[in-house]
This record gives C-alpha cells, sequence and structure tokens, in this order.
C-alpha cells in the first residue's frame, strides 16, 4: 500500500539564507586557521611571536564576522533556526576551543611540567562553560522567544575577544621576552574568569537595537568616521589598547548596568529605539498617549 504524506508546510522548511550564513562561514573559518596558526607556533622558534599574533588577529576577525551575521540576517529578515545552530557551532570553534588552546599553548603546556593535567583541567573548563553558555542561550531564546536585547552570562565571543586582546596589548608591551615573561601568567586566571562569567547571571546587553540604517545626526557620523579613520590609519599601535579597553569596558558594564538610571541604561542600548519612537510621535500627533 502506498502512503502519500502531505507536503510539508511553508513554516516547516528549513530555511538557508546566503549572507548571514557567509559571514558565519567566515567566522568559523578564522577559527579554523587561527587554530592552524597556534599549532605552528613553537616557544623555540624566533617565529613563535609571529604564529601567535596571526591567531590573536584571525579570533578578533572572527569577532566582527560573528557581530555582523546577526544583524545582517535581522536588517534582511533571513533569521532562521538554521542559522542559529550554525552560529552556535562556529562559536564554540572560534571562541571557545581556539582561545582555550591559545593560553593553553603559550602559558598553560609548561607552567605545571610535571601535572600537565592541571593545564588541560583549566583550559578544558573555559571550553565547556563556553558550550553551556551557547546550550543555555539556544535553550532560553527557543523557550521564551524573546526580543533577544540581553544575554544572561558573559557572551562568549566577548570572552574570546577580551582573551585574545588582552594577549595582544601583552605581546605589544614585551613581544621579545614574552616566552618567559610572568605577565603571561595572568592569562589562566582571565581563563577562570571568563569560565565563571559565561555561565553567571549576570545580564549585558546584545545592543541589537542598534541599526546600521538609522538616521543619525551629522555630529555623530563625523564622530565615527574619524574614530575608523584613525583606527584604518593607526591601527597597529591603536588595536592592542583599544580593543581591551573596548572589552574590559563591557565586562565592567555588566556590574554596573543595574545600578545606572534607566534613562543612562536606554542612552547607551536603545538609543534607535528612542529615535524611532520620537519620530512616530512627531509623525503622528492625533495618536493616543
Amino acid at each position: 500500500m502506498n502512503v502519500e504524506f502531505p507536503p510539508a508546510a511553508e513554516a516547516d522548511k528549513l530555511r538557508i539564507y546566503f549572507w548571514p550564513n557567509l559571514l558565519t562561514a567566515g567566522n568559523l573559518f578564522c577559527g579554523f586557521l587561527a587554530l592552524t596558526k597556534i599549532v605552528e607556533a613553537n616557544p623555540g622558534s624566533e617565529h613563535f611571536v609571529r604564529s601567535i599574533h596571526g591567531a590573536l588577529f584571525l579570533i578578533l576577525l572572527a569577532t566582527i564576522f560573528d557581530l555582523l551575521d546577526g544583524r545582517v540576517a535581522r536588517m534582511a529578515g533571513k533569521e532562521s533556526p538554521f542559522g542559529q545552530e550554525f552560529d552556535s557551532l562556529a562559536d564554540i570553534i572560534s571562541f571557545g576551543a581556539a582561545p582555550a588552546f591559545l593560553v593553553h599553548r603559550i602559558v598553560l603546556a609548561d607552567m605545571w611540567p610535571a601535572h600537565p593535567q592541571v593545564g588541560w583541567l583549566i583550559a578544558s573548563v573555559y571550553l565547556i562553560c563556553g558550550a553551556f553558555r551557547l546550550a543555555r542561550f539556544n535553550c532560553m531564546a527557543r523557550r521564551e522567544r524573546s526580543s533577544g536585547r540581553e544575554f544572561q552570562g558573559f557572551p562568549i565571543p566577548a570572552a574570546a575577544g577580551m582573551v585574545a586582546s588582552l594577549t595582544l596589548l601583552l605581546l605589544w608591551v614585551e613581544e621579545k621576552g614574552f616566552p618567559e615573561s610572568r605577565w603571561r601568567y595572568i592569562l589562566p586566571v582571565l581563563l577562570i574568569f571568563l569560565s565563571a562569567m559565561m555561565v553567571s547571571e549576570v545580564r549585558y546587553p546584545s545592543f541589537k537595537a542598534l541599526d546600521f540604517r538609522a538616521r543619525r545626526t551629522f555630529p555623530k557620523m563625523l564622530a565615527i568616521v574619524l574614530v575608523v579613520a584613525v583606527f584604518v590609519i593607526l591601527w597597529e599601535n591603536v588595536l592592542p589598547i583599544a580593543a581591551p579597553v573596548i572589552f574590559s569596558a563591557y565586562l565592567v558594564y555588566g556590574f554596573v548596568r543595574p545600578w545606572l538610571p534607566k534613562r543612562t541604561r536606554q542612552g547607551i542600548e536603545d538609543e534607535d529605539l528612542e529615535e524611532e519612537a520620537r519620530e512616530a510621535d512627531a509623525g503622528a500627533p492625533d495618536a493616543p498617549r
């Protein structure tokens, strides 16, 4: 007996959108290349610092891809469950495995020569907490169906950016003596702290309300253009300082955010929503208030 099944509903079809998933693939590709650079890095070689530099830039580039893929999907109205799952899989490589392996390679591998399993444990705790953080986020997103305007726990891309940018700063301060520098022991402490922060209850804004298409005042747009221009021209000297400051400010903001006045928080996180509301009020004087 032949049984004919009804065609799947349009809403149940698997939707795979090109541009957002291409950016996610770029994130994953950067994570893989960062891992290869870390594997190639030999502490006894004169090219050790160069290989680590390459891995750090690739991790930071992956954070840019991760920042863009979701916003491109939202701007085009191309969000999908496939994109969310693909993004999580890319994140666990680029922002989980790569930073953990990085810190293990440059610090933990020779920190306890008699007990190397301690170094493995510290690095694996970060990776497991990052995976837990991603799984929790996906479950909460499906259950609550919220707008996703805030995160519970420190986001794993920001954690990876924090590790990479601080390592970049340490290399910038003491490049030649970095393989023997005592400053590198900050990184395992940071890794443990970020592991706890990723699974914590501290809430961070996602800044998904910020819309690149929103109309901004001329002074703000001019300031953005000038900052980007300075960054492009002086990136070798600006990035090692600017990147740690940005990620550190975001990390600290989660702690001070509950104590800020509501108006101040809205000004930082929801500027575009406020502008849209003001424009709507101006365009509809008879709207109920």
